[in-house]
């Protein structure tokens, strides 16, 4: 009798935990995330992405070309624009889904007069121990530091750019103010390296890439990195109103985004001792750069700007910028920087990655 109760309870026990298991599976699957869906069960859908041909978008030409993107089963479509505004407007029309694209006074007086997009995520900063920007000068120059600016010409490529917000600030740290310089709008980066070359100006606001190539063609010489003079979230990647609306191919977009920012600083931005050194995937990424940005090899090794691993935007820095040109009267109206600041998407897809 004993015997029988004993067979009978190891019965009872085997049921139940198959049936627990059977029923803790089928929960697992009910709360299973988008990530763990494999390509095939995610909607596909179509991006059409707005660049500037910049060394700053590694992480998406990565996302590209490891097929990041593909994983979401996202068919991104990129397209070039010559100017950071022409970014701005295509995007407020809905007429691409998402930018990467610097942050400017002209984007922020977008959205102050009702246009609708919205930052989430990062795409560049000035880090410090890091070059992204610079006040470049002649390599002839007589001028050694900030404070010899004063009364000088400093090329910017337009009025309301990221060059005058950097330039302005670098100045006030050290005392002075933007009327105490002439700032020369020069409508484009190969203007700003002609004029310097040529002396016709004394200093120029450029990027990590140009720079390289004012020093590599000898007449460049770098007098102040903006890294070292500020904190600044210089780019980032926007959405369009039509595109943030679609929460799920957006979610998945900055999930293959961040894969695409994780690749890449984990080849080109890491540090040993203090110093940079070469991450296993260091020379692939140089070659996937150096093909979109059409660039010679050796440019792209100089000039990769730094980035958040996890894209992570620094959003107060936002507001700051925002005052600095409201003050300036570069922006016609007060802004709120919660009306352009939108983060929601890019924490749910960072919840649903590993680190």
């Amino acid at each position: 009798m004993q015997k029988k109760s004993i067979f009978a309870l190891a019965v009872l026990l085997f049921l139940a935990t198959a049936l627990f298991g059977c029923g803790k599976k089928e929960a697992d699957q009910g709360n299973a995330s988008p990530a763990s869906k494999s390509p095939a069960e995610k909607k596909q859908a179509t991006v059409l992405l707005g660049l500037l041909k910049l060394t700053g978008g590694a992480p998406l030409y990565i996302a590209m070309e490891k097929g990041f993107f593909k994983e979401e089963n996202l068919d991104v479509q990129h397209k070039w624009f010559d100017s950071s505004n022409a970014v701005n407007v295509a995007l407020a029309s809905n007429s691409i889904d998402v930018a990467a694209n610097g942050l400017t006074a002209d984007l922020y007086n977008m959205v102050a007069a009702g246009q609708k997009m919205s930052i989430v995520a990062d795409k560049g900063k000035e880090e410090k121990g890091y070059q992204l920007s610079a006040v470049v000068i002649h390599k002839d120059s007589p001028i050694t530091k900030i404070e010899d600016l004063k009364g000088k010409k400093v090329g910017v490529t337009s009025i309301g750019s990221a060059g005058h917000y950097m330039i302005g600030n670098i100045l006030e740290k050290h005392g002075m103010s933007l009327k105490d310089i002439e700032l020369i709008s020069m409508n484009s980066t190969r203007a700003q390296m002609e004029s310097l070359k040529g002396k016709n100006v004394d200093a120029v606001m450029l990027l990590s890439s140009n720079i390289a190539i004012t020093l590599k063609e000898g007449y460049g010489k770098v007098l102040a990195n903006v890294a070292d003079e500020m904190s600044y979230q210089s780019t980032a990647i926007l959405t369009s109103p039509k595109f943030t609306a679609d929460k799920d191919v957006a979610e998945r977009f900055m999930r293959a985004y961040i894969k695409g920012t994780r690749y890449y600083h984990d080849a080109v931005l890491t540090k040993k001792d203090g110093q940079l050194v070469k991450g296993q995937n260091y020379d692939e990424v140089v070659k996937i750069v150096a093909k979109y940005t059409e660039q010679p090899e050796e440019i792209i090794r100089e000039s990769f700007p730094y980035m958040d691993r996890d894209a992570k935007l620094t959003a107060d820095d936002i507001k700051t910028q925002i005052d600095w040109y409201l003050k300036e009267k570069l922006i016609t109206k007060p802004l709120d920087s919660k009306e352009i600041v939108d983060t929601e998407l890019y924490n749910a897809a960072l919840k649903t990655l590993e680190k």
